[in-house]
């Protein structure tokens, strides 16, 4: 997570609470950080109880707030024209929970939420508990309400009969989108991502170098900027919306599927999508003697893309070492911007991408996370989120 300074200039107040879930809040004060956030904690006593407020201040190199004096920390940071810019509540319990969504505020950490709230700051809440107690009428209530006042709810992960704290990639993300901006709100991004397989029998595949780190990355961002995404790959990502698919023809159907029942306003054809597939064969092809395997060309998905109607912003990717010429050729087929990088990229955690449409084209190179960025930026530019 040392990538793009998503949080430089930002100052983020961690409320901990008293949930054995503090002992985390260690390595996500850290993961801030190296995003560029300056942070500060403050503690219930209950929280104290669990972990070491000497721990936090490690962590966030500034004295832990775990009463509120005559300094008042909770105006000077999250009051009218205070320093901080988010307070992130993690781990929050039940307890906490009820008493931010009654406006009672009898722990330092209850009183910087009434404080956040009343200037109307960002403030992002992670719970954590017994699956019981978060299965509660009153703690469900209590969570619908808080999030129509406007504050992020990030989990959590249900798992051994807990309600357990969200990861730290998953806290992280939220703070960043909370502090974006949300220049893709309301908006559905739609991202075909990673390589496609193709059955040669039952136990070969056909499959290319793509590690879907490109698309894994440009859905993360589109996260951030407030975008609602939809990802059709092999994988599995935070916060986002995953569909599972290996081959084309499953790629080519769940695009179809979501195109016909959401409206998608943007769509990222960064997939290594398969040019052929082979007739597969039953069984396992016996080794040790030479095989000949037929290529039948498959439908191009971008091509269908283009020719919808209503046609989404489509964003295409083209990959070889002289592709100018064809990527001029798709933006007078309808789409609205071409990324065309080389073979190399492919599996690399770096690469080079060469951004073109109608305005002219933008060189890009750096890790695949930085790329993203990039890209997004100029899509922002050219009114992708219009």
């Amino acid at each position: 997570m040392n990538g793009v300074k998503t949080l430089s200039g930002k100052t983020i107040v961690v409320g901990v609470t008293g949930s054995i879930a503090a002992v985390e809040m260690v390595k996500v004060i850290h993961a801030l950080r190296r995003r560029g956030a300056e942070v500060r904690a403050v503690m219930s006593d209950a929280a104290c109880g669990i972990v070491s407020p000497e721990a936090l201040a490690y962590a966030t190199g500034h004295p832990v707030i775990t009463k509120i004096t005559g300094l008042v920390e909770h105006v000077g940071l999250c009051g009218d024209g205070g320093n901080a810019d988010i307070l992130l509540i993690a781990p929050c319990t039940a307890n906490t929970l009820g008493k931010i969504a009654c406006g009672i505020d009898d722990t330092p950490v209850t009183t910087f939420a009434t404080t956040a709230l009343g200037r109307g700051m960002p403030v992002v809440i992670v719970p954590a508990m017994h699956h019981s107690m978060y299965r509660h009428p009153g703690v469900t209530a209590n969570l619908e309400r808080l999030k129509g006042w406007g504050i992020a709810v990030i989990g959590p992960v249900i798992e051994e009969g807990k309600a357990k704290i969200s990861g730290q990639a998953e806290i992280v993300l939220a703070c960043e989108r909370a502090l974006s901006g949300l220049p893709l709100a309301g908006k559905k991004v739609l991202i075909t991502s990673g390589p496609c397989r193709e059955r040669v029998d039952d136990v070969r595949v056909l499959t290319t170098r793509s590690s879907g780190l490109m698309g894994r990355e440009l859905a993360l961002e589109a996260y951030r900027l407030g975008a609602e995404v939809t990802v059709i790959h092999r994988d599995r990502l935070p916060l986002v919306r995953n569909m599972f698919a290996e081959s084309a023809g499953e790629m080519r159907d769940a695009v179809h599927r979501f195109l016909s029942e959401d409206c998608c306003d943007i769509y990222i054809s960064a997939a290594a999508i398969s040019d052929f597939a082979p007739m597969p064969v039953e069984g396992k092809i016996r080794s040790g003697k030479r095989q000949a395997i037929e290529l039948s060309p498959l439908p191009k998905l971008l091509d269908e893309v283009l020719a919808a109607s209503p046609r989404p912003f489509t964003v295409a990717f083209k990959l070889g070492s002289d592709t100018e010429i064809e990527a001029r050729h798709m933006l007078k087929r309808g789409a609205a911007v071409v990324v065309t990088n080389a073979p190399e990229t492919m599996g690399s955690e770096r690469g080079s991408y060469v951004l073109i449409s109608g305005a002219g084209s933008l060189a890009l190179s750096g890790t695949k996370e930085e790329i993203a960025h990039g890209i997004w930026a100029a899509l922002l530019e050219a009114n992708a989120g219009s």
